[in-house]
């Protein structure tokens, strides 16, 4: 397995600095990162995605497929319907070991880790000292005596040096805690055949691993995988961390079967949108509380955990994560704005689009949005001054300088059908 691990305070898997998340580039449209295609980071995966018909954009600093030879409605509305491989592995994998490793990773995040069982994840977020989001990420508390922890590929910067200052610390008070940046190569295997088409490649009876749950197994006889049963795009699904010397040979024995097709970053993104999953960078960021955009109420189908809330009551109430004394009086009091869906008809409703009242007055602004490929009405997402942000509230968008009429809507727009066995 390679890995890097942190010797005397250093290193070495990141080493380019990255402020901001990544944003997907529009098929169609110019770059706008002035990176040359030679500078951009590659995963295992780059020359197979060539040969594939991948085409290749600037993502995070990394060259990642926003879409194949199909188009990418086609893709969409395929992971829906069948399942689809996402090459995600410019995405930061890190194992936290140690004995104090639950109380580490609980000093930077808002989830309650300590309650997990063996084998169990929780979506959850990092948070700064005033309350805002750095990144969301989730933690698998292993039955291997370690955390596995998946972040974004856009703050991986930024991720590393938040755990490393916060391990020396840890260290410093004589705290036994160690990190260990993975290189292993993370794919995506999504959408309602997933089991049908993995079960013959595992020895686990997959009808067990329910959502948010992580198994170590051999796929299609490939040593040193993990399967944990999540994703992002609302249907059942896996990501799968395999060694990196074999994950073209994985990918090509997915393919083997009809249901599987090769998808990019364009019909993910129209996915986890229909999901009413947040882009870190547009939907969440560092001037963002949990709860102003409504990642702390009980999570229900939709939820990216079992508990019942993403900040649990035990750590309500200790209030020992970054920011916990803005965050938690905000649960009871009203937020000035919160996230919201919105379904509108007409011409595309994209990021930055300003949100106004039905008298005219700005209240909010898109932060996503695309024409939904299967409700055929636009989809978005975006924060509204509370007063407006009750479902079934008429608003209005303004694309071309035109009022064009939207509702506020419940997220997820499409149902979404994360397997929990029941």
């Amino acid at each position: 397995m390679l890995a890097r691990v942190f010797v005397n305070g250093r290193y070495g898997l990141r080493t380019r600095a990255s402020s901001s998340a990544a944003r997907l580039s529009v098929p169609g449209q110019p770059e706008r990162n002035s990176a040359t295609e030679a500078s951009l980071k590659r995963t295992p995966l780059y020359d197979f995605h060539r040969a594939q018909g991948g085409k290749m954009v600037e993502f995070a600093g990394w060259s990642m497929p926003v879409q194949y030879r199909d188009s990418h409605i086609a893709s969409h509305l395929h992971t829906r319907q069948h399942c689809s491989i996402f090459d995600v592995s410019h995405m930061l994998q890190t194992k936290v070991y140690g004995k104090d490793r639950v109380k580490f990773i609980e000093s930077l995040i808002v989830g309650d880790v300590a309650e997990l069982k063996d084998n169990q994840g929780t979506l959850s977020l990092f948070t700064n000292t005033k309350g805002g989001i750095m990144d969301d990420l989730i933690v698998t508390k292993t039955d291997q005596g370690y955390l596995y922890v998946v972040s974004n590929a856009g703050c991986a910067d930024k991720d590393s040096a938040l755990m490393q200052a916060k391990l020396q610390e840890f260290k410093a008070a004589g705290h036994d805690v160690d990190l260990e940046y993975l290189e292993e190569s993370l794919i995506a295997l999504q959408g309602p055949s997933m089991a049908r088409v993995l079960q013959d490649g595992v020895c686990d009876d997959l009808s067990k691993l329910t959502f948010m749950t992580s198994v170590l197994t051999p796929v299609f006889g490939i040593q040193g995988c993990r399967v944990t049963r999540c994703g992002y795009t609302g249907e059942d699904g896996v990501e799968i961390s395999v060694p990196r010397d074999s994950v073209v040979a994985l990918t090509e024995r997915l393919l083997g079967s009809s249901e599987v097709k090769l998808a990019g970053l364009g019909a993910r993104d129209s996915l986890r949108l229909e999901a009413g999953l947040c882009l870190y960078g547009n939907d969440i960021d560092e001037a963002t509380t949990p709860v102003e955009a409504s990642l702390v109420w009980t999570i229900g189908e939709s939820s990216y955990s079992y508990s019942s809330e993403l900040i649990s009551k035990r750590r309500r109430q200790v209030r020992d994560f970054p920011g916990a004394d803005i965050i938690v009086p905000q649960i009871k009091a009203k937020t000035q704005r919160k996230r919201v869906g919105l379904i509108s008809n007409g011409p595309p409703v994209r990021q930055h689009t300003p949100i106004l009242s039905p008298d005219g007055k700005v209240i909010g602004e898109v932060t996503s949005g695309c024409p939904s490929p299967c409700l055929k009405q636009n989809v978005a997402m975006g924060y509204v001054e509370t007063n407006f942000s009750k479902v079934g509230t008429p608003i209005q968008v303004e694309v071309r300088k035109k009022m064009i009429p939207a509702v506020v809507s419940k997220m997820p727009f499409v149902p979404t059908n994360y397997y929990t066995g029941r």
